[in-house]
C-alpha cells in the first residue's frame, strides 16, 4: 500500500504552490485562460487568503475576490479589510493584492472591469463561479471575449485531491473537533439542554484553535417512530433539525452534527449518543448492523474505483435498501467545503456514482444511517483518505456507549 506521508505541521507555502499547480492543470484541460472567484472556499483555495467569516448581509458586499490567470504564476486578490485575516501581502506579491471590488454595484462592476482588462487577456475564456446581477448586466464590458463558462469543472476537479500539506491541516481541524467534543459528551446527562451543550463545544473548540464554526451545532433528539417525526417531502426521516432550549431526558437518543473551521478548511463529525444510559440489545443491533455497512463500503474504497462500488456494498448488506438518508447520501468529498466532490449515492442516480472514480488524496466522509421504529436508529460519520490499496482514517473518536 502506498500511504500519504502526512506531515505533522503543513508548509502552507508549499501547500499554495501545490494548489495553484493543480488549478493551473484543471483550467487547461478544460480550456479556460482565466479565472474569476467570487465564493468564500474558492478564493481560499485560490489564493491562500483567511479571514474572519462575516454576517451574511457584509460578505455579500464586501467580499474576496480573485482572478486567476493561466500563464501567471501568481492569483491575483482583490481584498477588502478584515480584522484578523491572514495579511495578503504575506501569501502574494504586492502587485497581485488590489483594492476592494463591489460587485453587487453598477459603479464597482465598472471599475472591476478596467482592472481586469490589464490583467486577463484579450479574448480570453474565463470561467466564473457566480455572477451578481450587476456583472450580468455589464456582462458585454466584463467579458467582451463572450459570456463566461461555470467555473465548478475546474474548482472541483483541483479540489478533489487534497495535497499532504492540506490533509495536515484538515486533520488538526478534526483533532480540535474532537477533542472539543469529548468535553461535551462528559456533560450529557438528563436536564441538559441541547444549547447547553452547544455552548460548551464552541466554547471548548475556540480555546482549541477553531477559526470558526461553519455548522450549528446539532443535538438532534430522534423520534419512537418516522411516523412521530418531522413532516419530510420524501416520507423519511428529517435531519437536521435545528438545537432548542429542549432538555433532554433519560434515554433521548441523539443524531449528532458539528464542524469548525481551521485554516482554510471545514471539519465534520457526527455519533449517535444515548442519554443517561447504555443501548438496548435493539440498539445494540443498530449499531453492528452500521458498523457492517460501514466495513463492507471500506473493503472496496481504494483509488481507481468507481463510487457505485460503495453503494453496491453497502446496499448488499442491508439486502437491497440504501443504508442513507434519501436527502443526503453515503458519502461526500470534504476539504475547504463542508460537502465537496465526490458525492456517493445522491439522487442522481447509478450512472452518476459510475462515472465518479475514487483518486489517491481523496478525502471522503462516509455516513450510513440504520433505523428500525423504536430504537433511535444509528447514524455515524468516519473521514478517510483513499490511498492506492486502501484508505486511511483520519477520524478518531470513541463510539461510546455502543462501543470503543
Amino acid at each position: 500500500m502506498t500511504v500519504i506521508d502526512i506531515p505533522d505541521t503543513p508548509d502552507l507555502a508549499r501547500m499554495r504552490r501545490e494548489r495553484g499547480g493543480r488549478l493551473k492543470t484543471a483550467m487547461a484541460d478544460q480550456g479556460i485562460d482565466a479565472l474569476i472567484l467570487l465564493g468564500n472556499s474558492a478564493v481560499t483555495y485560490a489564493t491562500g487568503a483567511i479571514w474572519p467569516l462575516s454576517d451574511d448581509g457584509l460578505s455579500y458586499v464586501e467580499r474576496p475576490v480573485a482572478v486567476v490567470v493561466a500563464d501567471d504564476e501568481w492569483p491575483h486578490l482583490f481584498m477588502p479589510f478584515r480584522e484578523g485575516a491572514s495579511p495578503a501581502e504575506s501569501l502574494l506579491p504586492a502587485d497581485h493584492v488590489h483594492p476592494p471590488v463591489y460587485l453587487e454595484f453598477d459603479e464597482g462592476v465598472r471599475n472591476f472591469a478596467a482592472a481586469i482588462a490589464d490583467l486577463v487577456p484579450a479574448g480570453a475564456v474565463v470561467a466564473v463561479d457566480e455572477l451578481t446581477g450587476a456583472m450580468r448586466r455589464a456582462e458585454k464590458t466584463l467579458f467582451p471575449g463572450g459570456s463566461p463558462r461555470d467555473s465548478s469543472q475546474v474548482i472541483g476537479a483541483a479540489k478533489l485531491v487534497k495535497t499532504p500539506d492540506e490533509l495536515s491541516c484538515f486533520r488538526e481541524g478534526l483533532r480540535i473537533t474532537e477533542r472539543a467534543l469529548l468535553e461535551v459528551q462528559e456533560m450529557l446527562v438528563p436536564g441538559v439542554r441541547q444549547i447547553d451543550l452547544s455552548a460548551r463545544f464552541l466554547r471548548k473548540a475556540y480555546e482549541f484553535g477553531a477559526m470558526a464554526n461553519v455548522l450549528d451545532p446539532i443535538w438532534q433528539v430522534m423520534p419512537e417512530t418516522k411516523a412521530d417525526g418531522v413532516w419530510t417531502t420524501h416520507g423519511d426521516l428529517a435531519l437536521p433539525l435545528l438545537s432548542t432550549e429542549r432538555e433532554l431526558e433519560k434515554g433521548d437518543v441523539l443524531w449528532t452534527d458539528v464542524g469548525i473551521y481551521y485554516k482554510g478548511f471545514h471539519s465534520d463529525w457526527g455519533r449517535t449518543w444515548i442519554v443517561g444510559q447504555d443501548p438496548n440489545p435493539r440498539q445494540q443491533a443498530q449499531f453492528d448492523k452500521w458498523f457492517e455497512i460501514l466495513t463492507a463500503v471500506k473493503s472496496v474504497t481504494k483509488a481507481g474505483v468507481p463510487t457505485s462500488e460503495l453503494t453496491k456494498a453497502a446496499m448488499e448488506v442491508t439486502g437491497g435498501p440504501k443504508p442513507w438518508l434519501p436527502h443526503f447520501y453515503i458519502g461526500h468529498g470534504i476539504g475547504v467545503d463542508s460537502a465537496e466532490m465526490p458525492m456517493v449515492g445522491t439522487d442522481l442516480g447509478d450512472e452518476f456514482d459510475e462515472s465518479q472514480v475514487l483518486q489517491a488524496g481523496t478525502l471522503l466522509v462516509l455516513e450510513p444511517v440504520v433505523w428500525e421504529d423504536g430504537t433511535g436508529g444509528y447514524r455515524s460519520e468516519e473521514i478517510i483518505v483513499i490511498e492506492e490499496e486502501g484508505w486511511t482514517a483520519l477520524t478518531d473518536y470513541t463510539y461510546a456507549p455502543y462501543g470503543d
